[in-house]
Formats: structure tokens, C-alpha cells, sequence
């Protein structure tokens, strides 16, 4: 298997930033020693096991824990009968990220609300005895026909009263799409339709709590926010904060699964308290698919153009599944009237409740759902009108967000077109669906568009430079796999002029400088700038120590920004040989070390001009067996604008991951629910696919060069979300222009293969 990476000017060798530095915390990783958050141990320890409801929709009619209580090595069992007394008021239960609607509180009563819900958690002495115990408890229910059909319930769908909060809902109509649509000469109304996906990242969801005394807490945890989890637990407990730490300094996997506090954590926390003892609680496979997923979306989208192909009217309607007790909300249609010019658009978005648990956001949420069907659309108008499926897209290319009418800080997209298409050899590409073969193979060649919104959030770093010219940056960020930890410590090399290897990075720790949850390829662009700008702190409080000493070769002109430390000396950027050695400004103040805390934040002005979006162009090839209908991705090439690359490995590795992700979105991934019980059938990795080795062939990232001053202070934009976005319907596009036969229903199987060709005929 052939992976290549071409970089740009930006990745030089002679700099810190922009070199592909290997993860920092790799070699613990690769040789076990990283501890997790189940691999965390006390001399007291006791071990959690969930028993978990058997039923979609209902009631508990009775439980009984009599055997498992009896059972060897138990300690208590919690029901809803005899759950500890929590905060009541919706409000203490809603962490940083949370819905509208009402929190799911484990064990609160009777109800059943989805498979899989926790009825029952038993605390024993080891984890076998608990497990086995779980077994022997019995519950009688009184059922209730569940509702888990998205194409039944989308029929009953509803526009959510109350927003979730950092979710645009979709623009004011522009135009008048419907009128246009109607006089169009080439048109389209197709529907769209996406099974339900689960994360399941390597690391299951554990909390370990280690009971320190009355109402102080070490919890380590698997999230992507631990300050999260922190504020979370002192909210339903009554804790101060003080006195509970919460650590996620290694995370494996999350994008998204993460964003918000399991049930895990819940009870492992209540146990503790009550039984003031430490508590373990490591969730298994099969729990892993009730607690957050991709919710399963129909779309209709209504595309037209004119003679030349330029697109006149845009209609993208979405229904997405929700739960009975959160509104769960994500930007699905508003990518529709931003990504291509019209003049006349209508997005409208709802909600359709159903018995399962609150979807989650999972790798670009609503972008990758959205985004499938504007892609496979516009995909398919090209075909109507006559034009190369890229012509289509460049025609109709924009230079600005007309949803929100603001600016771009930057857009090199044309750029990814133009790369994208070099490296694929687009241009070999024969128009026709079924003209391209090799031997018994069908072969198609198809592209789609990738857009994210590139943000900033309000972040906190701290960064300490000591005597000895050690440096040290500190944020309560997380690093769920994307090399987090790497990137702070070549932000932090580079500001002080040493090598990354005398950097330590401290992040994952709720005790330290406050920064948001990990997620929506962010945290590069918002705890990056931060830590950043603490380097600049610390460089301002050396400056003014070193105009103060005895012939000091800084004029009181100088500024913070005309300086520079190079070689253990503070420095004029322009003449390195006019400075001093940074021992001895210490020295001069008698310091060991200068310490200083910095906080970033969006600029509110900027925002009322400006918006910042990354941008990708995905190539993809096809071959499928004609007989047999087997399908196989055998050539990925991704070109990707997301300002400055900070380390080109690290970013390649995260494209890699969303295009693999791309691919099971496509073509394996798909939660499978008998609707006459509500249950998921296939919850666990035998018959839940996800993309194997076998299934993954070359793929090709190309980091365009683009210079943006505006998305954060150090020119980055975020890169864990754009990898994905436009894959699937690059796959959907390219297997179209293989076999003649449109599929509009993810995930892509044989079977659907075969019957959109025979409905055809």
C-alpha cells in the first residue's frame, strides 16, 4: 500500500513548525506504557458492571437482585430504587455541550427510553464477579412498540423549538427557490438517506475514581473535555470543584463520542461517594453503540441549472432522528447555500423523535450528512447538463459565505481543484457512465467537495521558561489521537528557540489553564494560539527585565514583536547579534524560571465581516466486479486548504483517518435495528463493518498552500473534520460512473448495487 504526502513551502526542515516531527508521546504508546483510563489502580479497588435494558420502549415491571446480590464478592447493586440522592434541576446535569431538552440521569425511574439503557450497576469486589453477578439479575417488563424507523417517524418530523447552542439553524430563504426550480431547463429531486453510524474508537469508555476523603475525587476519565467531566460531576454531585481532579492525558479515539459525559462516569462517581471507596468502570463493545452516534438522516434535495450549467435553484430539506428526551441538532442543509453561488435557495432542517439514545456529534457532524447529499446532487445535475462533474463545480465556484453574506479570510479551493485533479490524472477520465474497464472490472472515477467551518474558541495556556532553557506549556486540552501534544510543544520550540525535545507538554488535567472540549478541529487553531501567545508573555516579561539591567542593548523603543530568542539569548529579530543570555536576565532578577498565562478568544469585529471555512477536493476510483457487484476503493487522492500546516505528519495522519472514515461511511458502516423490537442487531466489530486493512488501497494528500491572517492568530485552521467531508459522495460518485446506477442510501452494498441497476432497467 503507497501513501504519499506533498508538502508545501510552508514545511521546511529548518524550522520547528512545519516539520514532521513524530508524536512526542508515541513510544509510550506503541509499547503499552501510555496509561488509560481503566489502567489507573488503587489498593482498595472496587469493580462496576451495567445490566443493560432488553427492550427499546417501556416500563421495569419489577427487578429482581436477590442471586446477584448473594453472589460471591458483591457490594451493592443500584437500581432506580435505591439510587443516592442527586442535584434535581435539569441545569446541574448539563455539561458544556449539552442539548435542549432533558439530560439523561441513569437509573432516575422506571422508564425505558432506548436499547440498551442502563437499568441496573453492580459494584463488586473484581470485575468477574460483577459481570457475572449482572447476569443473574431479572427484569420483568411491561413493552412498548418502539419507534426507531427514520423513513416511518420523519413523517411526524418537527422544527425544534429551542437551538442548540454554537448550531446555526439553517439561513432565511433567498430568492425564491421554488419559482426558479420550476422554469429550470435541467432539474433534479432526488432523496437521500443515511443509516445510523456508532463510534467505536480503540479505547472503550472507563472512569476510574479514586476516593481521596470526604468529597475529594481523582477521576480519570475517557473524554474529550475534562474540565467537562469536571463541571459535570461537581454539578449532579454538589462537589466544589477543588476538590475533584479530573485527568483524560491519554485518549484513545474519541472525535466526538467524547464531546460529553457517559453514563460511565455517572456511576462511577455515585458509587465512590456512597460506598467511599475507589470505583472502576470500564464499558464493553456492545455498550459503545448506545452512546453516541451518527442519527440517521433522510435529505430531498432540489438542484437546477440553467443552459451553461450554472445552478439557479437549491431546495435541501433534512430529517434527523433524535431522542425521546434531547433535541439533538447539527448543521446538515446550510452547507447547500454556501459551498456553490445561487442566487435562490431554500434550507430548511427537522427533527424526528424516535426510541434510541441521543445521537452524538460523530467526525463532522451534519457536514459529512449534508454534505453526501449537495455532493451526490450536484454530482448528478452535471450528468443532466452535460459538463465534467468538476467543470460543474468550478462554474458555480463563490468567493464568499452568501448564507451569512460575510467575507471568506481565506478560500483555495481552486487550488485543490486544480492539484486534486493533476495527481489523479482527472483528465484521462472518460465522460460516459460504463466506459471505463479494466479486465473484468468496471472502473469509475468520481469527486465531490469537502467544506468545515474553521473556528476559534476561547483558550487559556500558560508557558514556563527555566534557567536551564527547559521550557514547559500547559492547557487543560485534550489529544484524542490527533497529535495534540506534539503540535504545543513545535509551537513552544519554536517561540524559544529550542528543540521540541525540551518541551514538556502538560495537557489533559482539569487543574490546568482553561480551554474547550476537543472537537470541531479547533483545538490546534484556539489552544495553539493560546500557548503562542504565552510564549509572546513570557518573551514581553524578559524585555522589560532586559531593558532594565546595566547597558542594556534594548532600546525602551523595542518591542515584544521585534524580538526574538535564539541560541539561550533574547535577540533582535533583524540583528541576532544584539541581545542577552536568558540566564542572565534571570539572574538579574533573581529568577529561576518566568512563568506567564495568556488567553485567546474570536474577535467579535471580525466576526461581523469575516468567516473562515477549510476547504478539500477529493478524487476517487472505483473498481467494481460486474458479476458479482463487489465494490473496492482502490485510489484516494485529497487535496486539502487548511492555512499553516504545524506538522505535515500529524496532519497527513488526520486526513488519512477521516478519508478510512469516508470509506466506512460509504460502504460499511450501518447500525441494524430489528424495528419490530427497536434493538440493535449487530452491536459488536463482527457484524458492525468498519474499514480493514484489505479495504484501504493508495491514498494521496496534497496540503495546498494558503495563507490566512484572520482564522486564528498563527494562521491555522483545523484539520480532524475536513478529511471526511465529501468522501462518501465521492465514492457514491464514482461508483455511479462505474456502473450507470445511482445509489442514494449509505451505506453502498452489493445488494443495493444490484437493485438501483435493475430498477433502472
Amino acid at each position: 500500500m503507497t501513501r504519499q504526502t506533498r508538502t508545501g513551502p510552508l514545511e521546511t526542515a529548518d524550522r520547528v513548525i512545519g516539520f514532521p516531527l513524530s508524536r512526542i508521546e508515541g513510544p509510550l504508546k506503541v509499547t503499552g506504557t501510555a496509561p488509560y483510563a481503566a489502567e489507573h489502580q488503587s489498593a482498595d479497588m472496587l469493580h462496576g458492571f451495567v445490566a443493560l435494558a432488553t427492550i427499546a420502549s417501556g416500563r421495569i415491571a419489577r427487578i429482581d437482585t436477590a442471586d446477584a446480590a448473594a453472589f460471591p464478592g458483591v457490594v451493592k447493586i443500584y437500581t432506580h430504587d435505591n439510587r443516592p440522592r442527586t442535584a434535581w434541576w435539569d441545569s446541574a446535569w448539563k455539561d458544556e455541550v449539552a442539548l435542549p431538552g432533558h439530560p439523561f440521569r441513569p437509573l432516575e425511574n422506571d422508564r425505558v427510553l432506548f436499547d440498551g439503557q442502563p437499568v441496573a450497576f453492580v459494584v463488586a469486589n473484581t470485575f468477574e464477579a460483577a459481570r457475572d453477578a449482572a447476569a443473574l439479575i431479572r427484569i420483568t417488563y411491561e413493552a412498548d412498540q418502539p419507534k426507531t424507523s427514520i423513513e416511518v417517524e420523519s413523517e411526524k418530523s418537527y422544527v425544534p423549538k429551542e437551538k442548540r447552542s454554537g448550531i446555526a439553524p439553517p439561513p432565511s430563504p433567498r430568492g425564491n427557490a421554488d419559482e426558479a426550480f420550476a422554469a429550470a431547463p435541467f432539474k433534479l429531486s432526488s432523496n437521500y438517506t443515511l443509516e445510523g453510524e456508532h463510534h467505536n474508537p480503540m479505547e472503550l469508555f472507563a472512569t476510574t475514581v479514586l476516593y481521596e476523603g470526604e468529597g475529594r475525587l481523582t477521576i480519570h476519565d475517557k473524554t474529550q473535555g475534562s474540565q467537562n467531566s469536571q463541571g459535570y460531576v461537581c454539578g449532579i454531585f454538589e462537589l466544589k470543584p477543588e476538590n475533584v481532579r479530573v485527568f483524560n492525558t491519554y485518549v484513545g479515539g474519541a472525535f466526538g463520542s467524547g464531546l460529553r459525559p457517559k453514563h460511565q462516569l455517572f456511576l462511577a462517581t455515585m458509587a465512590a461517594l456512597d460506598l467511599k471507596q475507589s470505583v472502576q468502570l470500564e464499558l464493553s463493545r456492545r455498550e459503545m453503540f448506545y452512546l453516541t452516534w451518527r442519527p440517521a438522516t433522510v435529505q430531498t434535495v432540489k438542484m437546477a441549472a440553467d443552459d451553461n450549467g450554472k445552478l439557479t435553484a437549491i431546495l435541501h430539506h433534512a430529517v434527523q432522528a433524535t431522542s425521546l428526551y434531547e433535541d439533538y441538532q447539527e448543521v446538515v442543509v446550510n452547507w447547500s447555500g454556501l459551498l456553490y453561488r445561487c442566487d435562490n435557495v431554500k434550507l430548511t432542517y427537522e427533527l424526528a423523535e424516535m426510541t434510541v439514545s441521543t445521537p452524538g456529534d460523530m467526525r463532522a457532524p451534519g457536514a459529512a450528512t449534508g454534505v453526501f447529499a449537495l455532493e451526490s446532487a450536484i454530482d448528478e445535475l452535471s450528468y443532466q447538463v452535460g459538463l465534467d462533474p468538476l467543470d460543474m463545480r468550478v462554474r458555480n465556484f463563490v468567493h464568499v459565505d452568501q448564507n451569512q453574506d460575510l467575507q471568506l479570510t481565506s478560500k483555495a479551493l481552486h487550488a485543490c481543484y486544480r492539484q486534486g485533479a493533476e495527481r489523479f490524472g482527472w483528465e484521462k477520465r472518460l465522460h460516459a457512465p460504463r466506459s471505463m474497464h479494466d479486465g473484468p472490472d468496471l472502473v469509475g472515477w468520481g469527486m465531490a467537495t469537502g467544506v468545515w467551518e474553521a473556528q476559534l474558541t476561547e483558550a487559556t495556556a500558560r508557558a514556563r521558561l527555566s534557567a536551564d532553557g527547559s521550557v514547559t506549556v500547559s492547557a487543560a486540552a485534550s489529544d484524542i489521537g490527533t497529535g495534540t501534544m506534539t503540535i504545543l510543544a513545535q509551537i513552544g520550540a519554536e517561540a524559544f528557540g529550542v528543540d521540541a525535545e525540551h518541551v514538556t507538554v502538560r495537557i489533559g488535567d482539569s487543574q490546568l489553564p482553561k480551554t474547550s472540549v476537543e472537537g470541531g478541529s479547533w483545538t490546534a487553531a484556539s489552544t495553539g494560539s493560546a500557548v503562542a501567545a504565552a510564549a509572546t508573555a513570557v518573551r514581553q516579561t524578559l524585555l522589560d527585565a532586559a531593558k532594565d539591567m546595566d547597558a542594556s542593548p534594548f532600546g525602551k523603543d523595542v518591542t515584544v514583536e521585534q524580538t526574538a530568542i535564539r541560541d539561550g539569548r533574547l535577540v533582535l529579530e533583524i540583528n541576532d547579534q544584539v541581545g542577552v543570555a536568558l540566564t542572565d536576565i534571570l539572574a538579574s532578577k533573581n529568577l529561576t524560571f518566568i512563568e506567564e498565562e495568556a488567553k485567546v478568544a474570536p474577535d467579535a469585529q471580525q466576526a461581523k465581516k469575516f468567516v473562515s471555512y477549510t476547504h478539500a477536493a477529493h478524487f476517487v476510483e472505483v473498481m467494481i466486479d460486474e458479476e458479482l457487484g463487489v465494490i473496492r476503493v482502490t485510489r484516494v487522492v485529497t487535496a486539502v486548504a487548511a492555512g499553516r500546516i504545524l506538522n505535515p505528519k500529524t496532519a497527513r495522519s488526520q486526513i488519512l483517518g477521516g478519508v478510512v472514515m469516508g470509506i466506512g461511511m460509504a460502504l460499511h458502516e450501518e447500525g441494524m435495528i430489528d424495528h419490530r423490537t427497536g434493538r440493535i442487531m449487530n452491536h459488536n466489530l463482527a457484524e458492525y463493518h468498519v474499514p480493514a486493512h484489505a479495504d484501504i488501497h493508495d491514498i494521496e494528500v496534497i496540503f495546498v498552500e494558503e495563507h490566512d491572517d484572520k482564522a486564528s492568530p498563527i494562521g491555522v485552521k483545523g484539520l480532524g473534520e475536513i478529511g471526511i467531508v465529501g468522501i462518501a459522495a465521492a465514492v457514491a460518485n464514482a461508483i455511479y460512473h462505474a456502473t450507470g446506477t445511482r445509489v442514494r442510501h449509505l451505506p453502498i452494498t452489493i445488494d443495493k448495487v444490484f437493485y438501483a441497476k435493475e430498477a433502472a432497467e
